[in-house]
């Protein structure tokens, strides 16, 4: 039979539509029958004032951050209104950021959604399912600037509870995630860390304290280190590179890009090939030791080296980059992490040139001239040893705490699509039927 017109269409999801299996007494439901939906829309930015004078006005994901919000703008005429308690949620660009609105009142774009419960939803558990279908959402965008539309949240299969089961679900999450965070404080404290150790590392082994009992054993000591320039310790000025027409098609020539060395360490993926041919015994070719020195970047790049790793006669280098090659009388990994320290980077930045829109530039003279602490072969070869082996160290860690971090986020996940299915140990069957309750309701 044929729905009467203005019958309301039914708040249940199909069976056939239901994602997967819940408790008997809760029941799939469209999100549309338990929240009000509220679309911002832009205002002129006439309209707009950075002086704090009527109500903030939220522009985009921009201004949203870890449930936080950062008002920038404020408006005295404001277009569409949400209101504290909603859940602000970023439909347009970068989609899926959520903020629980803690302010009276908000001006949103069209950019931002307001989601706003009603009465049988319990705010805190609508922000948890939303955190959970978040990827499903950004999976959802379309458009040259991917967006979602408002029937991509109301036409969301929910799990509808009881509301005491809504707060215990909500309590359990909030005190699972409390102990996660805690955990995630402390490995992103090592990972935020890590250049800073480094930093204190390098400084230690360049002024002679890592090797102090070294020079001990060996009856040397510091006034065995001189001060020299790093030209002295090459065979040769350094060299700019070549950067020849890059190809589609493969050839035998690689040119590598700047990104090989950006890291500060050569990652070979980054090449581009080249249909031209260079000659077995050019400069441009390198080999394992050789130094490679970024002349041209960011103000924040510019002097960044690395010590090529790759095969002889792989890799041609561009015209962004210096090449150093260290006499046989010196540590080329000695050198190479000398150029690393902070006092050498610093002299880079401070000697580069380059009018305002052009790239930060240092020249051949300025590397030339880099000031270079230098002790015996020796003790060359017995700091870079320690270096290795604490920067080891030091990686291991960081890569340990990437990986605590990554499952930390894994484990949020799993515990919410627990939560949505009833997993948490936290239901009582015996608690009234949400279907019933829904049909009084509505």
């Amino acid at each position: 039979m044929a729905k009467k017109k203005g019958t309301p269409a039914s708040p249940f999801v199909p069976e056939e539509e239901q994602p997967y299996p819940i408790p008997e007494n809760w029941r799939w439901v469209k999100f549309s029958s338990v929240i009000e939906l509220i679309s911002g829309r832009d205002a002129a930015l006439t309209d707009c004032n950075s002086e704090g004078i009527g109500i903030p006005y939220i522009l985009g994901a921009s201004n949203i951050e870890n449930n936080t919000f950062t008002i920038e703008r404020w408006i005295e005429t404001p277009q569409v209104i949400s209101n504290k308690g909603d859940i602000l949620l970023s439909v347009k660009g970068t989609i899926g950021k959520l903020y629980i609105q803690q302010e009276e009142k908000v001006n949103i774009s069209r950019q931002i959604m307001a989601i706003r419960p009603t009465e049988i939803l319990n705010r805190k558990f609508a922000y948890l399912f939303l955190l959970l279908v978040c990827d499903e959402l950004r999976e959802a965008g379309n458009g040259l600037i991917p967006g979602i539309s408002r029937a991509d949240i109301l036409d969301k299969a929910f799990p509808f509870m009881p509301l005491p089961e809504q707060h215990r679900i909500v309590t359990r999450i909030e005190s699972l995630f409390a102990k996660l965070d805690e955990a995630k404080e402390k490995a992103r404290a090592v990972v935020d860390g890590f250049e800073l150790r480094k930093s204190a590392i390098m400084h230690k082994a360049f002024t002679g304290e890592l090797t102090e009992q070294w020079r001990k054993e060996h009856g040397a000591g510091l006034e065995s280190w001189a001060k020299v320039e790093l030209i002295d310790v090459l065979t040769e000025k350094p060299r700019n590179g070549y950067s020849p027409k890059p190809v589609n098609y493969v050839t035998p020539y690689k040119s590598m890009t700047l990104s090989a060395t950006t890291s500060g360490v050569f990652k070979d993926e980054y090449f581009k090939y080249i249909d031209e041919t260079i000659p077995e015994d050019s400069y441009l070719w390198l080999k394992p030791g050789d130094i490679l020195i970024q002349r041209a970047n960011s103000l924040d790049k510019v002097g960044t080296s690395a010590i090529y790793t790759g095969r002889e006669h792989e890799f041609i280098y561009p015209d962004l980059m210096m090449k150093l090659q260290v006499k046989k009388t010196v540590s080329p990994r000695f050198i190479a992490y000398s150029l690393k320290k902070d006092d050498i980077l610093e002299y880079f930045r401070a000697n580069a040139t380059g009018t305002a829109g052009n790239m930060p530039k240092i020249n051949q003279k300025t590397v030339s001239n880099t000031p270079i602490d230098l002790p015996t072969f020796d003790e060359q070869i017995e700091i870079v040893r320690i270096l290795e082996s604490l920067f080891g160290k030091a990686q291991q860690a960081k890569e340990a705490a990437e990986a605590v971090l990554a499952q930390i986020d894994a484990m949020k996940k799993a515990i919410l699509a627990r939560a949505f299915r009833g997993e948490l140990g936290t239901n009582d069957p015996e608690e009234e039927s949400m279907g019933e309750l829904l049909r009084a309701i509505l």
